[in-house]
């Protein structure tokens, strides 16, 4: 897209052969979000969230990652 300043912030290879990246996506126009790429073989599946959204989904993995096992 263009206007659009792109910079990988992560790379990480997920089970099942998935693998994520985010990047820090900067619009001309002065909006920033973070992309999330999925890919699931030769699926894609691309998100763009902002810092509201990325807060509160992080807030939950955080909290689901320091869950005990069951």
């Amino acid at each position: 897209m263009s206007g659009e300043i792109v910079e990988v912030l992560t790379k990480i290879d997920a089970p099942y052969g998935r693998k994520v990246v985010l990047e820090s996506i900067e619009h001309s126009a002065g909006m920033r979000l973070l992309r999330i790429r999925i890919r699931e073989g030769s699926r894609f599946t691309v998100l763009d969230i902002d810092k509201d959204t990325a807060l509160l989904w992080s807030a939950a993995m955080t909290a689901w990652a320091g869950e005990p096992l069951h």
